[in-house]
């Protein structure tokens, strides 16, 4: 059956940008300064760097994206230009690793914004509860209607911008501009080079942007225009978090930010806009990772179904098959929601009994997926020196500063302290899948 083409270039481009932005800028701030011991320039730094990879990264898979209609997006492009059972695996990690981690996360994050609004007490229980009903809400949205998650998508990117923007702005106005020089230098710094690590929570703030890749058989004329939604995301977003991470340090101080974690973002429009002002902002920040919350869930009630269609899945016959009338698959839809709520709930643990501290779930399963984003950059060098890919500066330069932003992102992802052991379960994963794929499908080169 024919699926129909249900979203259009600002929907793709609102897609990356309202994934992108919505959550980690909002509560990894304070990650990104304990890491870089309260210095803004080195914050800004650390952005700039970890742009790089996103940036370039995405000019290259655009590339890729140019080439292709076959539905799957980073899977598509792993079966073409890899083989079938990398792409497989692949899925796999994205299915029970990648995705759902993010949304448990995601959905945390809303569950404390939520508290944050309705003056609720910030126990393990209130915020997760609050989260795993948004997240049902948003996955019914989702599951019934294609059009209507797309326009929250929309309108959730719209107000997040303006917002970003806003805060930006009287941060500058209101805030102590001489801070962004001297931030830090009165912090005693025990290792010189421990700022390094905040790549890693940095990568989860631009994590997002390949997710318009899973609906790319869904974008009309997605050979033209999911490459420019894979270009202008990146570079607006590089823009919009810069000047708020610059913009909410110099209001609200980078100490105090530390201080407070996750909340600092209420402070500084406390601060701003006294108590009042602050609830009518909030909505607006609820309403802005809700939205990251929408991207992901999106993208995540597809990929059971992308594997199915290539007999990559358990009981891919019913994983893959449409309902007539109905715009997404059911039973993938279906396995993306039970494997999010075990998520959500594991990641309830984590957060109650602070497992993880400075960190979360979520922020190694990233940093491994550059180490596939590596290998696709090095199929476009490799198409370029086939002459199937015209032009040194695509073929080769710009792809090649992707591998190296990519590398930059894994290094920093490195300092964390468990990384090895959250490689050791995503490495088990896959290992299943390739077995999987070895013995059941036999057909797959």
């Amino acid at each position: 059956m024919k699926k129909e083409k249900e979203y259009g270039l600002f929907t793709a481009i609102t897609m990356i940008v309202g994934i992108v932005i919505g959550s980690g800028i909002f509560f990894k701030s304070d990650n990104i300064l304990v890491y870089t011991n309260g210095s803004i320039l080195k914050g800004v730094l650390v952005f700039s760097i970890a742009a790089v990879g996103i940036i370039f990264g995405s000019l290259t898979i655009a590339l890729l994206a140019s080439r292709t209609t076959k539905a799957g997006g980073l899977i598509t492009y792993v079966e073409e230009y890899v083989n079938s059972r990398i792409a497989g695996a692949f899925g796999w990690f994205q299915v029970f690793i990648y995705y759902p981690a993010i949304l448990s996360v995601i959905s945390w994050i809303v569950g404390v914004y939520i508290c944050m609004l309705m003056g609720w007490k910030f126990s393990p229980e209130i915020i997760g509860v609050s989260g795993g009903v948004a997240f049902l809400i948003i996955f019914i949205i989702n599951y019934f209607s294609a059009l209507l998650g797309g326009a929250f998508q929309n309108f959730s990117t719209i107000s997040k911008s303006l917002l970003i923007a806003l805060l930006a702005i009287v941060g500058f106005i209101y805030g102590d501009p001489k801070l962004i020089t001297t931030s830090g230098s009165n912090l005693v710094d025990g290792n010189s080079m421990a700022w390094i690590g905040a790549l890693s929570p940095i990568a989860f703030s631009y994590d997002g942007w390949v997710v318009a890749t899973s609906i790319s058989h869904e974008i009309k004329d997605s050979k033209k225009n999911l490459p420019i939604a894979l270009i202008v995301g990146p570079i607006f977003v590089l823009i919009a978090y810069v000047s708020y991470f610059v913009g909410i340090s110099i209001l609200v101080g980078p100490e105090k930010i530390m201080e407070l974690g996750d909340t600092h973002v209420n402070e500084a429009i406390t601060i701003l806009f006294g108590e009042g002002g602050a609830k009518i902002f909030l909505i607006f920040i609820l309403i802005s990772v809700l939205g990251t919350l929408n991207g992901f869930t999106l993208g995540f009630m597809r990929i059971p179904y992308l594997l199915a269609i290539r007999n990559m899945f358990p009981g891919s016959k019913k994983v893959s098959s449409l309902e007539k009338g109905h715009h997404i698959p059911k039973i993938s839809a279906k396995i993306s929601f039970v494997i999010s709520v075990f998520y959500i709930f594991l990641n309830y643990i984590v957060q109650k009994y602070n497992l993880i501290p400075n960190s979360d779930i979520s922020e190694i399963p990233i940093v491994a997926s550059y180490i596939v984003y590596i290998v696709l950059y090095g199929c476009v060098i490799n198409l370029y020196r086939k002459g199937e890919v015209k032009g040194k500066i695509m073929g080769l330069i710009v792809p090649t500063i992707a591998i190296l932003g990519s590398l930059i992102i894994i290094i920093g992802g490195l300092q964390n302290p468990r990384t090895f052991i959250y490689l050791g379960i995503c490495g088990i994963v896959i290992l299943i899948a390739l077995i999987y794929l070895k013995k059941e499908n036999n057909n797959i080169d």
